[in-house]
């Protein structure tokens, strides 16, 4: 099949990829006392590895005979094992990565080999399955997933306990895939892969997260979460998609500017973190009965950094206070269980106060389960990929594999992500470890998870009609574009944007993002039916445009004609729009930043374009920098950020310097400055501030270069408040509540008006931070407490809204952990900067909101 081919191809290039790794290496680790010849030893299993590859893809070629294929299947995988263990042990966290990759790639493509399609639907219309009582339609979900438990032998319930779940041929299962992927589109992962032509040769390409995030705009984020969760459950429908499952949305807050991962999530703030997950998990798996498909929150918890100091998200221990972890770091998973009833959860590699977390009952049973009662049977965790083997091999929490395993499941895992085999389960199974009775409980909560999305169900699911006919379609790209548009943020501008660009006159555009298709999607993302760059937006425009490459990142090789090229081209033109910044080779999934910095060869081209006298406008891409230099810098006109902005980008930034569309996003972080780097250590925990940090987000540091919130607009806005100021009763707001939750109280509105007083019509996203010196110290600078976005306000005209707001806005964390609303006076602020405040008088009795579990563990 093509799929094999394609898959064939991306191991065949990872595997012979490896010996450069290993020759690079040129060094002998120390482990456990003893020096072990590590190049040697990878090599000889590389050899090993590589010839069985090829006489692997040789006869999946030409016959595809099973038993060959299958010992040879075998032999690959223990050779991708040893080598695994070694680079776990040598910590050669970039060679573990490609073998991940490798023996990912190779978990599919033997799937795709032994099978006649990618992935098998259930079948309960034929024996032996439809005897199974998980075809009884009558049933519950409970009841037809322990029947199908209750069918399976130990060795089966074993090999399904695994990411890449074998199934069981002999009652009629077929094999499943839990490891799904789409953070902003269906994405390749070993569940789900991309055909090489139609159908099921692309998926729609949103904006990545943080570009999404700061768009303030919760209903746009459910209707993207709509078609998201519409196009995989298509390619489930299509056999494209091994599973109804998706590992998304990442809801980590994004504390640190040097996280490689912090473009998954939607920003800093714990409220903004929270108000996303709910209305992407929405979204994803909707409102019917069944769900359209399972999200997975993650990563469960504390996890925010790749590799610093020679500590890697693989052994690292977050020590975390109480106070801490309650507002901030689990607030979003909070919002995803208790209260969106997200279907799943992820645990993630590190461990959090001496614990790791797939092995963490605090986390896992304390908190999610009881505390926030998600206690349904169809709720199940995940672990990270290699995550349980982190716990013996990274954390060194147990001394074997078994034991490792033996402590996931028991303390609240249901399935392990693995990259290769379940000998770890199995050994903690056949050594009396891991019971029968834990193995079941964990397989019901997977297969009940199944059934509540009518995977069980063929024709009669509420989902079955879904197709490629409803991937693609204009709908999802016009939401692409939108999201685009509306999370662009304007940094600077002295009236040079938009750009007014007459029939006869020229635009230079330049850099290394103008013209490549390759960078604007951002990472974890598969084909999309398009990717439109700037300058094809351009060329659409009817523009006259002259475009020229440039430096990429810290490179001090640059060839000199790029620069060359660039100022050619800037000087032939009437204006100049450098697009640069950072890319995904900069920062990502193993690989944090070790500066704030702009790529210094970038900053010197800029300056000598500045030096031109021409209009010049940057579109910077990818993470934030410190952009004091071209801030500072008058002959810098314009700034405007757009992050990864997906397969629309190009047409979105176009039609906003052209001033055919206004950018209204505002930061969902932080912009800090360079000095930040020596100042707070990546590892540091701690949000406020110490004797040796100036703390950790808005609400704490107060030196930023652009404060979260900040954005720009092509017109003006004043906004005010309709009150004067607040009165409320503490005990008569909780009397009048009948919610579940008393934290989720309602408050009365907040009323604004906003009014556009300039001469273009804009969206407006409306900020209400409070601030107050209330409860324990030290007090927070200010925290948000409400926002929304309203669209399109023409010149003169005034809108009114109405921000809704709960009592866990008002209220603090104890030093414990305990959430309490304290009678006082606060301010409410609004706007970024702040345009005007109100007092908000609080009266009544102190009531604690919310009782934090205690923790009791290691440290």
């Amino acid at each position: 099949m093509q799929a094999e081919s394609h898959l064939g191809m991306v191991l065949w290039n990872v595997v012979q990829d490896l010996p450069t790794g290993v020759q690079s290496l040129g060094q002998v680790r120390k482990q456990s006392g003893t020096f072990i010849p590590v190049t040697q030893a990878l090599w000889g299993i590389i050899d090993s590895l590589v010839r069985n590859l090829d006489a692997l893809l040789k006869v999946v070629q030409v016959s595809k005979p099973q038993e060959p294929f299958v010992q040879m299947y075998r032999q690959i995988t223990r050779n991708l094992d040893a080598l695994i263990e070694i680079a776990f042990f040598q910590g050669f966290d970039i060679m573990l990565h490609k073998l991940q990759v490798a023996a990912s790639a190779l978990a599919l493509f033997s799937g795709l080999a032994l099978a006649a399609a990618p992935y098998q639907q259930p079948d309960c219309t034929k024996e032996p399955l439809s005897s199974n009582g998980i075809c009884d339609t009558t049933a519950s979900p409970a009841e037809r997933a322990a029947a199908l438990v209750s069918a399976l032998t130990p060795r089966e319930k074993v090999n399904n306990l695994v990411s890449n779940a074998t199934g069981a041929p002999r009652i009629g299962l077929p094999r499943y895939n839990w490891w799904n992927e789409a953070l902003h589109g269906v994405a390749g992962a070993p569940g789900n892969d991309y055909n090489d032509k139609p159908p099921y040769d692309s998926a729609t390409s949103f904006p990545m997260p943080l570009l999404m995030g700061s768009t303030f705009d919760d209903d746009l984020i459910h209707d993207i979460g709509e078609v998201i969760g519409t196009e995989a459950r298509a390619w489930n429908n299509g056999g494209w998609g091994g599973g109804v499952d998706y590992w998304t949305p990442n809801v980590n807050p994004f504390k640190d500017p040097r996280w490689g991962r912090g473009s998954e999530t939607p920003g800093e703030d714990a409220l903004h973190v929270s108000r996303y997950a709910r209305a992407m998990v929405r979204g994803l798996e909707g409102d019917k009965k069944q769900r359209r498909i399972v999200a997975t929150c993650k990563h469960y918890a504390g996890n925010d950094f790749e590799n610093w100091g020679g500590q890697t998200r693989h052994n690292f221990n977050a020590k975390i206070t109480p106070q801490d972890l309650a507002e901030y770091y689990v607030r979003p998973f909070q919002e995803c269980t208790r209260d969106a009833k997200v279907g799943s959860i992820m645990c993630s590699y590190n461990a959090v106060n001496g614990i790791p977390a797939c092995a963490n009952s605090y986390l896992q049973e304390t908190l999610l389960r009881k505390h926030w009662n998600w206690t349904h049977t169809n709720n199940w965790i995940t672990s990270d990929c290699g995550a349980m083997q982190d716990i013996w091999q990274h954390h060194n929490y147990t001394k074997t594999g078994a034991e490792a395993a033996k402590a996931a499941f028991e303390n609240g895992q249901d399935s392990s992500c693995e990259y290769t085999t379940t000998k770890d389960i199995s050994d903690s199974y056949d050594q009396g470890l891991l019971t029968e009775k834990v193995m079941d409980r964990a397989l019901k909560r997977l297969f009940e998870g199944l059934v509540h999305t009518g995977f069980f169900d063929g024709d009669k699911s509420e989902w079955s009609s879904l197709d490629f006919d409803n991937v693609n379609t204009k709908h999802a790209q016009d939401l692409a574009l939108q999201s685009a548009l509306r999370g662009a943020v304007l940094l600077k501008n002295d009236n040079t944007l938009p750009l007014n660009i007459k029939k006869k006159e020229s635009v230079a555009l330049i850099g290394f993002w103008a013209d490549d298709k390759t960078k604007l999607q951002g990472g974890y993302s598969g084909p999309a039916p398009h990717v439109r760059t700037p300058a094809y937006a351009a060329k659409m425009l009817g523009l006259n445009t002259n475009v020229a490459w440039g430096p990429t990142l810290q490179n001090s090789s640059v060839p000199d004609n790029w620069t060359t090229n660039a100022l050619e081209a800037a000087k032939k033109s009437d204006y100049i729009v450098y697009l640069g910044g950072l890319d995904a080779t900069a920062a990502g999934e193993e690989r944090d930043r070790t500066d704030l910095d702009w790529p210094s060869t970038q900053l010197t081209l800029l300056k000598k374009l500045s030096n031109l006298g021409k209009p010049l406008v940057v579109v910077q891409l990818g993470d934030q920098v410190d952009d004091t230099p071209l801030l500072k810098n008058k002959g810098v006109n314009s700034i405007l950020w757009v992050n990864y902005p997906g397969q629309e980008g190009g047409t979105a930034v176009m039609e906003l310097i052209t001033g055919r569309k206004s950018p209204a996003g505002r930061l969902p972080l932080t912009q800090y400055p360079s000095k930040y780097t020596e100042q707070v250590g990546m590892l540091e925990m701690e949000l406020r501030p110490t004797k040796s940090s100036p703390g950790r987000t808005y609400r704490w540091y107060s030196d930023s270069v652009l404060p979260f919130g900040f954005g720009k607009h092509y017109t003006t806005f004043k906004a005010m408040f309709k009150s004067q100021k607040i009165e409320m009763n503490i005990q008569k707001i909780l009397k009048g509540c009948d919610a579940t939750y008393v934290d989720t109280c309602p408050l009365p509105p907040i009323h604004l008006s906003v009014k556009n007083t300039g001469r273009t019509t804009s969206d407006f996203v409306s900020l209400v931070f409070i601030q107050g010196k209330v409860g324990p110290k030290p007090y927070p600078l200010k925290t948000l407490a409400a926002y929304s976005r309203s669209h399109d306000i023409k010149p003169r005209a005034t809108k009114d809204v109405e921000l809704q707001w709960t009592m866990d806005n008002i209220a603090r964390r104890e030093k414990n952990g305990d959430l309490v609303v304290y009678p006082g006076t606060y301010t409410l602020l609004l706007d970024e900067p702040t345009q005007v405040k109100i007092k908000v008088k609080l009266t009544g009795d102190k009531v604690v909101l919310d009782k934090w579990p205690e923790f009791h563990g290691s440290d």
